[in-house]
């Protein structure tokens, strides 16, 4: 995975579950700029009214000795990408809110 791809990443120790763009991925950890999934469809919807947001994304590094997995957020059959459900929720692309993360767009490309 490239920087700049939306992931979902599982973490252990605690048990944790993160959606975000990947900032960075080396043999130390992780560095992602996101929220906790579980906050998701609260943040959306702050995003939508456009008033004064109490959730938003946060840049973090998880070490890799916590990573159980990382996917790329992508849709499933049936099953709407958070990508996806960000745009049905707010009407706006999700990479407009993220803007560039470490000298790339979010569609890969440099800045």
């Amino acid at each position: 995975m490239d920087p700049g791809t939306l992931v979902l990443a599982h973490l252990v120790q605690p048990k944790e579950k993160y959606w975000g763009v990947l900032v960075s991925l080396g043999a130390a950890g992780v560095t992602l700029r996101g929220i906790d999934v579980d906050l998701f469809d609260d943040w959306a919807r702050q995003q939508k009214s456009g008033g004064e947001p109490e959730l938003g994304v946060t840049t973090l590094f998880v070490p890799l000795h916590r990573i159980e997995k990382i996917f790329e957020d992508a849709r499933i059959g049936s099953v709407a990408s958070y990508a996806e459900r960000f745009l049905d929720i707010v009407g706006r692309d999700v990479k407009d809110v993220l803007g560039p993360i470490g000298g790339f767009a979010l569609d890969g490309s440099a800045n």
